[in-house]
């Protein structure tokens, strides 16, 4: 008669037992579920039904037994728990793709030269102006050479 044992192939998912075959994880979930159900067992015996107390504590306990054993692609409960509630709550339901477009950057900086051309030209022609109602000649300097070389 042949004995067989199944060895898993891939060894990562293999997890290290600690006591009761059971892992430190499930452990440490199972403690604190005993921590808190056994003394609301207690509790709630004292209103006289045990059945009823009994059924308390396995509700109190339930969570601690799911965040210890209940795993999804390698991923505990707590993980798969908050990612539901960014998924839902916090992140935005509706996320359009947007592109950072060549031909948009390109028109925007044209459109801001012409603005600042706007501008030069505009305050040039009131420093003219003004120089004529002063009847004094203008002056060249460099600052109103390229503002006329900007307004050509």
């Amino acid at each position: 008669m042949a004995a067989y044992i199944s060895v898993p192939r891939d060894l990562t998912r293999v997890k290290s037992k600690v006591l009761f075959n059971l892992t430190k994880r499930q452990l440490l979930c199972f403690g604190a579920g005993a921590l808190v159900g056994v003394p609301a067992f207690f509790l709630l015996k004292q209103s006289g039904n045990v059945s009823l107390a009994a059924i308390g504590m396995m509700i109190i306990m339930l969570p601690m037994f799911f965040l210890g054993m209940y795993e999804k692609h390698g991923q505990p409960l707590e993980v798969i728990a908050k990612q539901f509630i960014e998924a839902k709550f916090i992140r935005p339901k509706v996320r359009p793709y947007q592109t950072n477009n060549y031909y948009a950057v390109l028109m925007r900086q044209a459109w801001a030269e012409q603005e600042v051309q706007r501008i030069v030209c505009s305050e040039k022609q009131k420093k003219t102006d003004r120089t004529q109602r002063n009847g004094s000649a203008g002056h060249s300097d460099k600052a109103g050479e390229k503002a006329d070389s900007l307004c050509h």
